[in-house]
């Protein structure tokens, strides 16, 4: 049974790493996004942040010394420069994502995932 699932990865990441090797031990092949070599466009995070439910900042690893440096924590930027910020520094943005129709979840933990299947 095929279905189309892809996974916003970090090879370096291990609950990232956790979530893919969960995702075929279920038998799945996701199609995998390194999405630090290959960002998300605007409309696709746009997209992700709508299917998950979330603002920019609580996709965001708050805990990253990019988001410090780049003041991020400022309660007074908007939507648009929190997402121009994520796009400019994927880093920032939280992981594992894993998209099926039209779905999406954060594998955090990586069991989260197991919704959408």
């Amino acid at each position: 049974m095929s279905m189309s699932l892809r996974i916003y990865h970090n090879p370096r990441c291990s609950k990232s790493r956790q979530t893919l090797q969960l995702l075929r031990d279920q038998g799945i092949e996701p199609e995998i996004i390194e999405y630090l070599k290959t960002p998300p466009s605007r409309e696709e995070l746009e997209q992700v942040l709508e299917m998950l439910g979330l603002e920019p900042r609580q996709l965001m690893r708050t805990r990253e010394k990019e988001y410090k440096e780049q003041g991020l924590d400022n309660p007074d930027l908007s939507r648009d420069q929190l997402i121009d910020a994520m796009l400019a520094t994927p880093r920032l943005i939280e992981r594992p994502i894993v998209i099926r129709d039209g779905k999406a979840a954060i594998g955090r933990p990586p069991e989260q995932v197991l919704e959408l299947l």
